[in-house]
């Protein structure tokens, strides 16, 4: 992509910014000469799959019990 100017680059930075997540490099200039260069981030957190954690614990069967009265009543507003 050419560079394009400041002024132009203010009215157009949706687009600017859908190219650049295409993969373009932006240049962004003044009075003609470079000043700047628009690129897409790269994707800072992997995608989380699901079940990618199956096999590594095991959920004991007392995580299933009824919680003691107290606890209970303290998530309730009750203590």
């Amino acid at each position: 992509m050419d560079p394009i100017n400041i002024h132009s680059a203010k009215t157009q930075l949706y687009k600017l910014i859908e190219a650049a997540e295409r993969g373009e490099e932006v240049i962004i200039a003044r009075a003609g000469k470079p000043v700047a260069k628009l690129v897409a981030l790269e994707n800072q957190r992997p995608s989380r799959k699901a079940g990618s954690m199956k096999g590594l614990f095991e959920v004991p069967d007392s995580f299933f019990e009824p919680l003691p009265e107290g606890l209970l009543d303290a998530f309730e507003g009750k203590a």
